[in-house]
């Protein structure tokens, strides 16, 4: 057995990519590009932490936790992290608007003593997957805690924003300093982090909309004859226009998405059966891909048969282009909500691959890392078999980046070589998706040469942070496997390969293969 070793060893997973001769037809089925994200929950600790980060140890083991999590998710296929950030009314990155969330220390308002969001950042990409910051907007807290929020709460700093609505703080979506307000959230994470994505929740009116009490907010800024309904469906958009054309002024390549209600109207056959995003909640998310102020959407399709397959086909039908990735409702798998069986959500995204929707997301991650039904299985042993990229957003940037140079392996210790290559000569636009700080390198690996960097199977190591890959000597030298390796931009534009090496196969054979272990290493077999 021999072995190639990562710079850093942080893939405690098991994952297999056979080294066939070409890319066979039969790898159709697993694209190369697909977004598969997960909702990572931070409210009342569903997902993570459970370690409450009140010493160092203590945050030496929440921080493992995390890392725990993701590598997990990497090993599953999982390529797109939407993380918690703004939970409900707190947020858990030092901010100058709003406390600390309790989760992180058990109380609110309370230091953890590091950025979770920074930390959570720099592993995310470290492993080769995005990170969109998941921001709750209209929802603050319940009545019962809004003495526990402090002086930085949202009720004190702009009181006359929130509404009282059940048993929770709302922001008033008819106020303009609303918007104005989720704007500044965005804006601080954005300007402060290196974020792939803003992701709403909750961007909407909320259940139980006739009783909402913005009465004097549509008396005073209602348009005349202007219906409430029409009215609050441009409050929202209005807040979603004005965020979109706020981040995208600063960082134009990080992606604005949203989870509105998995049926957005009544389609010809079916109904929505009263519960929808256009007229229940005030939602109008496919307006917002024709309007060209949103980049994705994972609609929540929590349901299944004919509240499912027509709903998810209407969402295709209407994406403008934009890329809309249904939101499965892993949760109900579990014998204590619907107890589903796995065919459920196997026919389901089956359904949504041989349509040509382009990814899928999973709610939540507990759900899935917890191997409710074997999804976590079925998921890293055939469904996603191979790793696959984010689809490329080309309406934010569609020019490749040039391709890297010079690459070559360098013998470094015994029985060690690494692969490096040198970033794409052009000129460095910190404003450009294509600034060398932004891009970051596929590995590709074959027996065939040139490598085929369309086939999915091929593909070793995605969103690589630095141009370089160590492996072993021998392997490198004998196994007359080839390397190529392309650059990839913010907007998911990916270079021409860089055809990295071309030995004779004299060692491997058929039956050899790729195969990352649980130590962290991919070994040669």
């Amino acid at each position: 057995m021999h072995f190639i070793t990562f710079t850093r060893k942080i893939v405690p997973f098991l994952l297999f990519l056979a080294v066939w001769s070409g890319c066979p037809t039969t790898a159709a089925a697993q694209p190369k590009r697909e977004l598969r994200a997960v909702w990572l929950t931070v409210l009342n600790n569903l997902d993570w932490p459970t370690t409450r980060a009140t010493s160092a140890a203590s945050r030496e083991r929440q921080q493992q936790e995390l890392c725990t999590i993701l590598d997990q998710l990497k090993a599953a296929g999982i390529n797109t992290v939407l993380l918690q950030t703004r939970v409900r009314g707190s947020v858990i990155y030092p901010s100058a608007i709003e406390p600390w969330d309790g989760a992180l220390t058990g109380s609110i308002g309370r230091d953890p003593g590091y950025d979770p969001l920074q930390f959570a950042i720099q592993e995310t990409h470290r492993r080769g997957m995005e990170l969109h910051a998941w921001v709750v907007t209209i929802p603050c807290f319940k009545m019962a805690v809004a003495r526990q929020m402090g002086p930085h709460s949202v009720l004190k700093t702009h009181p006359e924003l929130c509404r009282r609505h059940g048993d929770t703080y709302y922001l008033d979506p008819g106020l303009p300093g609303t918007a104005e307000y989720l704007t500044a959230i965005c804006r601080e994470i954005v300007e402060r982090y290196d974020v792939d994505g803003i992701h709403f929740d909750y961007i909407r009116y909320p259940e139980g909309a006739a009783s909402f009490s913005d009465a004097s907010t549509f008396k005073k800024y209602a348009p005349k004859g202007v219906s409430k309904a029409t009215w609050r469906r441009d409050n929202i958009t209005r807040i979603v226009r004005m965020i979109y054309k706020e981040v995208h002024a600063r960082k134009p390549w990080v992606r604005i998405s949203s989870s509105p209600v998995g049926k957005y109207a009544d389609v010809s056959r079916y109904s929505s059966r009263g519960w929808n995003a256009r007229d229940a909640v005030h939602q109008d998310a496919q307006g917002w891909l024709r309007e060209s102020i949103h980049d994705l959407l994972f609609p929540m399709m929590y349901f299944d048969g004919d509240h499912f397959y027509p709903f998810a086909a209407d969402w295709q039908e209407q994406s403008a282009g934009r890329l809309v990735c249904p939101g499965l409702g892993i949760y109900f798998l579990h014998p204590r909500e619907r107890n589903w069986p796995l065919s459920v959500i196997r026919r389901q995204l089956h359904f949504l691959r041989s349509e040509g929707l382009p990814g899928q997301a999973y709610f939540r991650s507990r759900f899935l890392t917890d191997n409710v039904k074997g999804i976590y299985d079925y998921l890293r042993r055939d469904f996603y078999a191979f790793p696959a990229l984010p689809p490329a957003c080309t309406w934010l940037d569609s020019v490749p980046p040039p391709a890297p140079r010079h690459g070559r392996i360098e013998r470094v210790a015994d029985g060690l070589s690494v692969i490096t290559w040198d970033c794409p000569d052009f000129p460095d636009n910190p404003e450009s998706p294509d600034n060398l700080e932004n891009l970051r390198y596929n590995l590709y690996a074959s027996r065939e040469w040139p490598v085929d960097i369309t086939c999915a199977r091929n593909l070793v190591a995605p969103l690589l942070p630095e141009p370089r890959f160590t492996i072993d000597a021998v392997y490198a030298t004998l196994s007359g496997l080839h390397f190529a390796v392309t650059a990839i931009d913010r907007c998911g534009n990916e270079s021409e390969a860089l055809q990295l090496t071309k030995t004779p196969p004299s060692f491997m054979t058929p039956q050899r293969s790729l195969h990352i272990g649980r130590s962290g290493q991919l070994e040669f077999r």
